[in-house]
């Protein structure tokens, strides 16, 4: 297991929106932290009231929002329009392109995860999707997001990636099965838990290429990518 520390990723502040770039994004560039598979954006995002991403483009990208504490609105060029709150997850699938916002109209902060994969071909038409799991759906088993279209998640992506959360409550064991030629990327979005010989803190990002039991600590909750090794 690799472990890169909340400390360690890229920072972007800009009073309405404070930024944790797991991967070079924006005005951070790291050339040893372009991808991880397919994955090729994730981003911790707090966003303030009455603030957001106006209208803007994207092609070719799979992105899906997965929101922790707020409430998000989106908008598209397709005339969707809708506001998704703490445990949702969204899906735009950019293809040969698409114009968006996304802005906070609540009254709290907003924090999400934004993660792009990379599509298995380009120039898929555009379409956009949501799901509104409860929050304690993900208590204690992993609850399957995101898998390739046909698959078991809830979400179809155009990539052989798969998305999975968990909550774990203090002093609980859960496992993530990893098979054959698989590896995960994840986040420890908060909480603190031991994943084999490491500690993980709120925050930390982490590669990973053989099968472990996560031990919370404390309270916590994990988002994991999991893909195809070495794509």
């Amino acid at each position: 297991m690799k472990v890169y520390r909340e400390r360690e990723h890229g920072k972007g502040e800009h009073g309405w929106l404070r930024s944790n770039f797991h991967f070079s994004f924006d005005q951070y560039y790291n050339p040893k932290r372009m991808h991880y598979g397919p994955l090729r954006v994730l981003n911790d995002d707090i966003i303030q009231p009455d603030t957001g991403f106006p209208l803007h483009p994207h092609r070719d990208m799979e992105i899906i929002t997965y929101v922790i504490e707020g409430e998000l609105t989106h908008q598209d060029s397709m005339g969707s329009e809708e506001t998704i709150g703490p445990g949702h997850v969204q899906y735009m699938s950019a293809g040969t392109g698409i114009h968006h916002s996304e802005s906070n109209e609540g009254k709290q902060p907003l924090r999400l995860l934004q993660i792009w994969i990379m599509p298995d071909a380009r120039g898929y038409e555009p379409q956009y999707g949501s799901i509104r799991p409860e929050m304690t759906e993900r208590d204690g088993d992993w609850l399957h997001i995101v898998s390739p279209f046909g698959g078991k998640g809830l979400i179809g992506i155009h990539q052989d990636g798969n998305i999975y959360a968990a909550r774990i409550s203090a002093g609980r064991k859960l496992p993530f099965p990893l098979g054959k030629d698989r590896q995960i990327y994840g986040v420890l979005i908060s909480g603190e838990v031991e994943a084999g010989e490491k500690v993980l803190y709120a925050g930390d990002g982490f590669e990973l290429q053989e099968e472990v039991n996560f031990s919370a600590k404390e309270d916590c909750h994990i988002l994991i990518i999991e893909m195809e090794k070495n794509i």
